[in-house]
């Protein structure tokens, strides 16, 4: 892959510009972009001999590409993200999408949960995207773990943590559980977990297990392994992942092609294949980050792109992230100061609250 920046460097003035235009042409319209039309627009007065000689070079240099029967040009994948890293005008946020995202923010009930899933609809609405947002994990040490048997096939796992926030998730144990099985697992897990947070507690039990197989009853350990893959899934204030407005990715000319790669990859972002890559990804910068199409795995078959920014508590800790999922040619310039506001106010949100 070229080294963007020098790209547009070693672009003069025109070629930069006929660029610029045909990119920000069909972000707007979604329409391939014609030299005809360049010619009524450029700032300075050229032929449109001259704009195709441009608009040539810009395709061998892989920045733009022409679809089959249309006499313009759209910009590639790597065309867009050199768009977006160089060229991006990012436009003040908008006084109305600013107070719709407000208002979501309005209510004073405690629940998190409920907070995150009102800015996930406000901003699929004002983005007219689907919206992702990952709810934190409650982090804080935990003080003690309990499993109580509720049938031959549900249990329940409670969780004290030191902050006196109570967990309980239900989960299936494994075949064969007894009172005693039970007593043992919780023993072992209360001799491990204190002063640890749960991420911290999964790691060192893990090591345990494999250390000390002999010791711990096997009835015991099955039932600790399969309780610790509950506190990995959707419990209440597990990692969530909030997907929002899936429809609106579908518009009425959306061809049937399209349709199955957006329902794949919802079916995936719902299954939270890659989502901790992004958290990742997000940890790494503090802004927001444009992924295009196949920068990331999840979207490469998709041709999607998702605008994203990590949100934070008070202590400048990463507790989660928001986003906007989209076609590629999304409205970059307006997306991305929306989500960095609804970002910055979640985590101002989350630390008020906490």
């Amino acid at each position: 892959m070229h080294d963007d920046t020098n790209i547009l460097a070693e672009m003069n003035d025109r070629s930069r510009e006929v660029f610029r235009r045909v990119v920000e042409g069909y972000l707007e319209s979604g329409d391939p972009v014609g030299s005809r039309t360049l010619t009524r627009t450029l700032s300075e007065k050229v032929s449109a001999a001259t704009i195709r000689n441009v608009m040539q070079d810009l395709e061998l240099l892989g920045l733009l590409g022409s679809p089959h029967v249309s006499a313009g040009r759209v910009p590639t994948q790597l065309g867009l993200r050199l768009f977006v890293d160089g060229l991006l005008e990012v436009r003040d946020l908008d006084e109305s999408d600013r107070k719709k995202i407000d208002e979501t923010a309005g209510s004073n009930s405690q629940d998190v949960g409920g907070l995150l899933d009102r800015v996930s609809t406000a901003l699929s609405g004002v983005t007219q995207g689907a919206s992702l947002v990952l709810a934190p994990k409650h982090e804080a040490p935990i003080r003690h773990v309990e499993f109580v048997s509720l049938g031959a096939d549900r249990a329940l796992v409670v969780l004290v943590f030191s902050d006196g926030h109570v967990e309980n998730r239900l989960f299936t144990p494994p075949v064969g559980q007894t009172p005693s099985s039970m007593r043992e697992a919780a023993n072992f897990l209360n001799a491990l977990a204190e002063g640890r947070t749960l991420s911290e507690l999964q790691a060192v039990i893990r090591r345990e297990i494999t250390l000390r197989r002999q010791e711990i009853d096997t009835l015991a350990r099955d039932l600790v392994e399969s309780g610790l893959a509950v506190w990995e899934s959707e419990g209440e204030h597990g990692e969530r992942l909030i997907v929002r407005g899936r429809s609106n990715l579908l518009s009425d000319e959306t061809s049937e092609a399209e349709l199955e790669m957006i329902r794949t990859l919802f079916d995936d972002l719902e299954r939270k294949r890659d989502i901790a890559e992004f958290l990742q990804l997000a940890e790494t910068g503090e802004g927001v980050r444009i992924f295009i199409g196949s920068e990331n795995k999840l979207f490469s078959l998709s041709g999607s792109s998702l605008v994203v920014s990590p949100y934070m508590n008070a202590d400048r800790k990463i507790m989660g992230a928001v986003g906007v999922i989209g076609p590629t040619r999304l409205n970059y310039g307006r997306i991305v100061p929306i989500v960095d506001y609804t970002a910055q106010l979640v985590g101002k949100l989350i630390s008020d609250r906490s």
